[in-house]
Protein backbone atom coordinates (compact mmCIF):
# COMPACT_ATOMS: atom_id res chain seq x y z
CA UNK A 1 0.00 0.00 0.00
CA UNK A 2 1.48 3.39 -0.95
CA UNK A 3 2.42 5.93 1.66
CA UNK A 4 -0.21 8.70 1.64
CA UNK A 5 2.18 11.39 2.87
CA UNK A 6 4.57 10.69 0.00
CA UNK A 7 1.69 10.86 -2.46
CA UNK A 8 0.41 14.15 -1.04
CA UNK A 9 3.92 15.66 -1.21
CA UNK A 10 4.19 14.91 -4.93
CA UNK A 11 3.93 18.18 -6.94
CA UNK A 12 1.73 16.61 -9.64
CA UNK A 13 -0.80 15.49 -7.06
CA UNK A 14 -1.11 18.97 -5.57
CA UNK A 15 -1.54 20.47 -9.05
CA UNK A 16 -4.42 18.09 -9.76
CA UNK A 17 -6.04 19.07 -6.48
CA UNK A 18 -5.60 22.75 -7.29
CA UNK A 19 -7.26 22.32 -10.68
CA UNK A 20 -10.18 20.38 -9.22
CA UNK A 21 -10.66 23.00 -6.49
CA UNK A 22 -10.76 25.75 -9.13
CA UNK A 23 -13.94 24.33 -10.63
CA UNK A 24 -16.78 26.31 -9.09
CA UNK A 25 -20.23 24.85 -8.71
CA UNK A 26 -21.78 21.46 -9.35
CA UNK A 27 -22.10 21.96 -13.13
CA UNK A 28 -20.10 19.01 -14.46
CA UNK A 29 -21.21 16.61 -11.74
CA UNK A 30 -24.86 17.58 -12.07
CA UNK A 31 -24.71 17.21 -15.84
CA UNK A 32 -23.18 13.74 -15.49
CA UNK A 33 -25.76 12.62 -12.92
CA UNK A 34 -28.63 13.86 -15.09
CA UNK A 35 -27.25 12.19 -18.21
CA UNK A 36 -26.73 8.85 -16.46
CA UNK A 37 -30.22 9.11 -14.92
CA UNK A 38 -31.90 9.80 -18.24
CA UNK A 39 -30.03 6.97 -19.97
CA UNK A 40 -30.99 4.66 -17.10
CA UNK A 41 -34.66 5.61 -17.34
CA UNK A 42 -34.66 4.99 -21.10
CA UNK A 43 -33.04 1.57 -20.65
CA UNK A 44 -35.46 0.54 -17.90
CA UNK A 45 -38.45 1.69 -20.00
CA UNK A 46 -37.15 -0.23 -23.02
CA UNK A 47 -36.57 -3.35 -20.92
CA UNK A 48 -40.05 -3.21 -19.38
CA UNK A 49 -41.90 -2.35 -22.56
CA UNK A 50 -40.27 -5.00 -24.73
CA UNK A 51 -42.03 -7.69 -22.69
CA UNK A 52 -45.46 -6.31 -23.62
CA UNK A 53 -44.94 -6.89 -27.36
CA UNK A 54 -45.96 -10.53 -27.12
Amino acid sequence: MPDITALAAHPGFTEVLAVSKGDQGPGALLRTVLLVGIVGIVLVAWFLLRGYRK
